[in-house]
Parts: C-alpha cells; structure tokens; sequence
C-alpha cells in the first residue's frame, strides 16, 4: 500500500465520515466540529453505529475512551463492543450515549485536592474535534476528563478552553479590520520531538534507567559529541529501521512525520511533524512518544525521553512551532502583501511581545518538571531566563514606530499604521537564533524550553492564554477608538515601549546577557521547578486565566500541588534509585575488585619478594579511599531522605529537594564516577557510557 493510500487508514477522519454517514448526520457533525455545536442523541446514534461498523472492519473488539490525566501521559480503560444476545452468541453495540460520555474510576490519578480519593467518579467526554482512531484491536475516542464536581482532571479540557479564549478574542480583532469572512482562528503547533535509542539489553542491566529513565552515574567515555559528527550524519540502518517503521506507524493513524536525522548527542535523534491546531497536535504527540517506544522495543532498543539521560552530552527538548491560523487559511503572523495586512501582523506580534513579557513567569512554569531542570540554562537549550528573537528587521521597524521615525534610509516614510503609509517589508530575512527560547521564524514562533517528555499541553494553553489575555485587552481599546488607524498606531507604538525588554536578538548562552537581562532589564531567572511553580498563584496570573475561563481557582490551586508533588516524587524515586545502587551493586564490585587486585599483588609479592606492586597499592589505595567516600555520601543521602520524610508541606519538601537532595546526590555520583574509571570493566556491575552511546 503506498503512502497516500496508507495514510490515515486507522483514522475516522472526515473522509470516512462523508463516506459512512448520512448527508445530515455528516453535515451535523461537521458543524459540531466546526464551531462546536452539541450534538443531537440521533446524530451522536448515528456516528456511533458508524464509527463501530468502521472499527469492526479495522480488526477493533473494543473501544476506549483515551484521556490526557495529570500524570503527563495518556489513559485508557478497554470495554468490548460485544452485548449478549438472546440465543446465547453476542452482537456488536456500541451507543451515542457511550460515544459522548465514560465514567472511569478517577480515584488513582493526580488531582491536587481537587477530590478525596473516596470520590472515584470521574467522567470522559468526547472531543469531537480530534478524529478516534484505531490502535491495536481498540476504538480509540479522544476525550477530556473531569471529575464528578466538573473540575478539570485532565490537560486537554483547559487546553480546549484556551483555544476557545484565543478564537473569541483574535475574531474580534479581526472584525476590527473589516474581516468577517473568517468565523474561527486556532492556534497551531508543530512540536519537534528528540529523543534517544539504546540498545534494550544494555538498558535492563541499568537499575537508574529502568526505573527512573536517565542514568544516575556514569563516567564520561573518551568520545561523545565533540567532532559534532552525529548531527546531521548518515542514518545507521538499524536506526533508519526503527524510523521507517515508526513513520508507518504514524502515518496510519494521520501523524504528520515529515522530518527525521540524527541530533547533536551520540545515540540522539529527532522526529518533526507537520503544522495542525494545538488540540490535535497535543494528541499527536503524545501518541507519537507512545509509538516511538513501542517501535522501539520491536527493534531490540529502548527510546528515552527523558530530558537528561545522559550527563556530558546534550540533553533532549521539544522546540514547540506556535502560530495562529484562521479558517479561511490565513496566517496571522505571516507578512502580508499589502501595507493593511502588515499592520495587522504588527498587532498580533506586539500582541505576543506583550503576552510573553507579562507572564514571563507563567510560561517558564508550563516547562517546569526535574526533568527539565538539568536542560534549561545548561548551554544546551535555552537559558531559564525567557527572551524574545525577532530579528533585525521586525526590531527595527517596531523601533521606528516606537520613535516616529523613518523606518530606512530607502523609505522615509515615517511609520504611521494607516493603510497608505504603512510600507510593505518581507516575511523572513533572519537567521534562526537556536539560543533564544523564544524565536521567529518567520511565520511562527519556536518556544524551545519544553523538555522532551513533556507533554505540549501545558506550554500551548498558557502561551494561547496570554496572547488572548493581550489581544482582549486590545479589542477593549480599539472598539472604543474614535480614529481607528491613530488608536491602531499608538497602541502598537506603546505596547512597545512597555514590553521592549523581552526582545533579545544576540546570544542567549552569554553570561552576560544573564547578567544584563536580570540586573538592567528586570527580567526573572527561574532556573528550577521550586523557583517557578508559584507562578500559577500569581495574582495577575491567576486573574488572567479565571477571566480568559482557561481555570478555576480549585484547579489552579491543584496544578500547583500536582507540579511539587511530581518534582519530590521524581527526586526521591532517583535518589532511593542510586542508594540501592550504590549498596548493591557498586561497593561490591568495588571491594570485589580491590580483593582482586590484593591477591595478585600477594602472588607477585610472592614470586618476587623485592616488587613494589606500585600498580597495584596505587589502585587499592585510591580506591579504598573512595569506597570509604560513596559510603560516607550515601549515607549523608540517606539521612536527608529520611528527614525528607517527616516534612508535610509540599513546597517545603521541594526547597528541600532542590537545595539538599540534589547536591548530595551530585557529590555521590562524582565519586562513583571516578571509581568507575579505576575499576576494571569486568568488575563494573552495569554497562558504561560507551557502550549505552555507540552500541546502536
């Protein structure tokens, strides 16, 4: 089957609908997904039957309801279409009333006190936006998940609702400019995915990867990155293996993997799709870090996604490609052809200066997770310190502006927004800044602090939030402009000047642009998790999305909970990881080894009784002095592990994570690194760094 045939065949998607469903039934469901119309219990009959029938002839026995809870990754619980029938066999059901709504036991996932966990009622409902799609022998329904009060339990129904805030307030400023064609704006992402393949029976002799997904010790090889002869290099075949199995995979059920090479790190890779709206794309991926582990496993590997699996080598994000859309096809920020079309891009860019100037704080807090912690700032990835890339041209026209000024020398047009002075100026004449966290790229902009195992939700639903939140305040004041195009121009102009700060267009990864953006431009630096998790309680913020109608206050209160508790919890499982570890595997092979080298000493001294065994007293005694260290730290570990259990208070529990747990168990592993580098590799209880790296 090729390509185009293959593509989507797992998938109830709109040609499938057109092709099953009756020309109402279709045409009701079309409405339901356009603009959100509720579905009529005859339609919702009709779609089911369908929607069965189509899943039946996939080689579907059951069906799921599939939700994005909390804990970052997805959910499921499998019921069969059978029903029993009167002469004793089955028949294949399936309802309108199942279709819309499930009812999963909510008692076992992460709800910040949202509920007593006596309260398992949780419900699904369906998300009639995002196609259900077949995996395996299950009808997959993508849902949202809320608890039996209404709360939101899940990461797609805010992102829902942001999406919606977004269209309300970008329809308005679109009205504003005499654009009634359109009827709704989306946000779209297109979220690059790295990640890294080892081989699998490397991995299961490794207790940290195992359990926790990145390597707790390991002594840096003598190659790694440094010819920079992975990045872009020749794909090895069994990795290209691995890649065209996964590209069917995701083709099948609608992904749009357009993109495949290989990353800077050795064993590193990166996957990128196609643009779709934020909804889709968040389900996308999400699929698509299933997929990859799965495939993997097929090829006799293991897919890591965590941010740092690896110290000494580059870590993996997810450079998530934002951009707003409308459905007539227009960009909007995309440079038009016409003066009218520039002004209104300048809008919708000021729009998002102001959007990530405000809530700088938010949207560091919507990639925060321990994972992520050991990228950001590591001149690898962006710095935590959230800055804005535009490029020499947007820069300076929006500086013209702000100065009444011509914009160049070749037009001396001074920069009024009316739609005769206004000048044309070209979509993209920048370069790409790979150390902004913030950067445009012509008709889109790259977030790129999200971490690899994040899911793209949380980033996607404040950053839509807070550009809703800058447009609606805009809408406010241009409605009520007397003189359209001098409103136009002064609140571009001063909008501005206000939140010019956040533009940075040089090299994030300096020190002193650190320096400079937290000493002269107030710009905040939140290099950790604790640092940045009581921006969701902000009161500005939390005053922005109540009013966008993105969260309650109950469910800002348990995204806050939900974060420190995940940032403890994450900690904790590595550093319990690395006291066994170290107690049963490392000190043993260590004294096992010096007990080794003793005897052959004893039988050289033997031999030749005026040998020194300089060799050999060297290694024993330097190893003896460590053995004696990765007690001595491991037991310093436990102590503050053990006092991190009589701590109540989350927030306290994470301060302590962050500033005693985390620097004893860097000191621990310093020292077993180093006995690793003594200890003969027969003896080393689990597989190097230059096995885990080269071995694929």
């Amino acid at each position: 089957m090729s390509v185009p045939e293959s593509f989507g065949s797992m998938v109830f998607d709109d040609r499938v609908m057109k092709s099953r469903l009756p020309g109402d039934v279709y045409r009701a469901m079309k409405q339901t997904i356009k603009k959100g119309k509720p579905l009529d219990p005859s339609v919702a009959d009709a779609v089911a039957a369908a929607m069965r029938d189509w899943a039946v002839s996939k080689g579907a026995t059951h069906f799921t309801h599939w939700f994005q809870p909390m804990t970052g990754i997805t959910a499921e619980k499998h019921d069969g279409f059978i029903s029993p029938a009167p002469d004793g066999g089955v028949i294949m059901e399936f309802s309108g009333k199942e279709l819309i709504k499930g009812e999963p036991d909510a008692s076992s996932f992460p709800s910040g006190g949202l509920r007593a966990t006596f309260e398992a009622r949780g419900y699904t409902a369906w998300d009639p936006t995002s196609y259900a799609f077949v995996k395996g022998k299950t009808l997959c329904i993508p849902t949202a998940f809320c608890s039996y009060g209404g709360e939101a339990l899940d990461k797609k129904t805010p992102l829902l609702r942001s999406m919606e805030a977004l269209n309300r307030q970008s329809l308005r400023i679109l009205k504003l400019f005499g654009n009634t064609e359109v009827s709704r704006v989306m946000s779209t992402v297109g979220p690059e995915q790295e990640y890294f393949l080892i081989d699998k029976e490397l991995y299961k002799q490794r207790r940290d990867l195992v359990y926790t997904g990145r390597t707790l010790f390991g002594a840096k090889p003598p190659k790694g990155q440094e010819l920079d002869d992975h990045y872009f290099g020749a794909i090895k075949p069994r990795v290209a293996a691995f890649m065209d199995d996964l590209n069917n995979e995701l083709w099948s059920l609608g992904i749009l993997a357009k993109t495949e090479h290989n990353e800077v790190a050795p064993s590193q890779h990166e996957l990128a799709p196609i643009h779709t709206t934020a909804n889709i794309a968040t389900d996308h991926n999400q699929l698509t870090m299933e997929i990859m582990q799965k495939v993997a496993e097929r090829h006799g590997l293991v897919c890591l996604l965590h941010e740092k699996p690896f110290a000494g080598v580059n870590g993996s994000g997810k450079h998530n490609n934002w951009s707003l859309s409308t459905d007539t096809g227009m960009n909007l920020l995309s440079p038009g052809d016409t003066p009218w079309e520039n002004a209104q891009f300048l809008l919708f860019l000021v729009a998002v200066i102001r959007a990530v100037d405000k809530y700088q704080d938010l949207l560091r807090m919507s990639v925060a997770t321990a994972g992520n912690d050991h990228r950001l700032g590591a001149n690898e990835a962006p710095p935590a310190v959230i800055s804005m890339f535009l490029g020499d041209e947007l820069t300076g026209i929006l500086e013209a502006i702000e100065e009444e000024r011509p914009y160049s020398a070749a037009d001396k047009t001074v920069m009024k927004l009316g739609v005769h002075t206004l000048p044309r100026f070209a979509r993209d004449t920048t370069d790409r800044n790979r150390t902004s966290p913030f950067a445009f790229t012509g008709n889109k902009f790259e977030f790129r602090m999200l971490g690899s195992s994040n899911s793209i939700a949380c980033a996607n639903i404040m950053l839509n939030a807070a550009v809703a939140d800058s447009l609606s305040v805009f809408a406010d004041r241009l409605e009520k402009a007397e003189d359209f195009d001098s409103e136009l121009h002064d609140l571009i102009k001063e909008c501005f000047s206000a939140h010019k700060r956040i533009i940075f267009n040089g090299n994030g990864y300096n020190d002193e642009w650190i320096k400079e953006a937290t000493e002269k431009r107030g710009l905040l630096n939140l290099r950790t998790t604790p640092d940045c998790v009581y921006a969701i309680l902000e009161p500005k913020n939390v005053q922005m999305l109540i009013s966008q109608g993105v969260f309650s206050m109950a469910e800002l209160r348990s995204r806050y909970e939900i974060t420190l508790e995940n940032y403890c919890k994450t900690v904790t499982i590595e550093a319990n990881t690395m006291i066994e570890m170290v107690r049963r595997e490392i000190l043993p092979a260590i004294e096992a080894y010096i007990g080794s080298v003793a005897e052959t000493a004893a039988k050289k001294k033997s031999a030749v009784p005026d040998l020194e065994c300089r060799s050999e007293k060297k290694v024993i005694t330097k190893l003896s002095v460590l053995s004696d260290l990765i007690d001595k730290n491991a037991e310093a570990l436990e102590a503050s592990m053990a006092k991190l259990l009589t701590e109540s208070d989350t927030s306290v529990s994470a301060f302590a994570v962050r500033d005693d747990i985390l620097p004893k168990m860097a000191q621990l592993r310093a020292v077993a690194d180093e006995a690793e580098t003594l200890t003969a590799k027969g003896y080393w209880p689990f597989p190097g760094y230059g096995e885990l790296l080269f071995s694929v």
